[in-house]
């Protein structure tokens, strides 16, 4: 990914995803990353991150989209990643 907003290294939580961007008539496909952090120091909240390789879209500038999570909110996003894979898993795909 070219001109990118995220730092994407050894330690991004997951890099290369097909990602999508949806919008008031348009949609569009890209490569994109996801990150999840805290800061290493003093830690107030969990940051999720999301960034679409921008050299693929055509429609939106460069950019990241960012959440701030409470730890309790961060647990409840992974309990219900874990739920929608276990579903994913049993149903064969």
């Amino acid at each position: 990914m070219s001109d990118r907003i995220l730092k994407v290294n050894a330690y991004t939580t997951l890099d290369l995803l097909d990602g999508q961007a949806e919008g008031h008539e348009f949609e569009e496909d890209a490569l994109a990353v996801l990150n999840v952090t805290s800061a290493r120091k003093n830690p107030d909240h969990v940051q999720l991150q999301l960034e679409l390789d921008n050299t693929d879209l055509d429609t939106l500038p460069a950019h990241a989209d960012e959440v701030k999570l409470s730890p309790d909110q961060a647990r409840e996003v992974a309990a219900a990643l874990e739920d929608h894979a276990a579903d994913v898993e049993a149903a064969g795909n």
